[in-house]
């Protein structure tokens, strides 16, 4: 059985900076997609970015296996820590339209010349409130 758990969301200051973890477990493809969602008060969730993992592979550049939506380029970061079987969103300069609730999914078909992926595997979500 997957399980996706996200951690590191709270309350931060516009300015601030978060560092979510999301930790997968019993995935048992060595390649998979893992991905970044939020759900904004009143809003439909929205993908933020995802990273494509390979455990046969795992010094390929953060470029050529990450993908991240437009507005967040520059601000937000994913990556992967093999060793600790976790993926990261660092997130910067916050600003209060990110609050939300920040869901971590487990799938496939992550590209980073464009692809999203698909998600069968998703987590219960960790807060994230900015104030301003």
């Amino acid at each position: 059985e997957v399980r996706v758990v996200e951690s590191g969301g709270g309350l931060v200051q516009a300015g601030g900076s978060l560092r979510l973890s999301c930790v997968a477990s019993g995935v048992t493809s060595d390649e998979y997609t893992v991905g970044w969602f939020r759900q904004a008060p009143g809003k439909e969730r929205e993908w933020l970015s995802c990273i494509s993992i390979d455990h046969n592979m795992m010094y390929k550049d953060l470029e050529d296996i990450t993908n991240i939506v437009d507005f967040a380029k520059g601000r937000f970061t994913i990556s992967v820590d093999y060793a600790k079987n976790t993926v990261y969103l660092q997130m910067n300069t916050l600003k209060p339209e990110d609050t939300g609730v920040y869901t971590c999914a487990v799938g496939w078909g992550c590209t980073a010349w464009g692809r999203r992926g698909w998600y069968d595997y998703w987590g219960q979500g960790t807060p994230v409130t900015v104030s301003s």
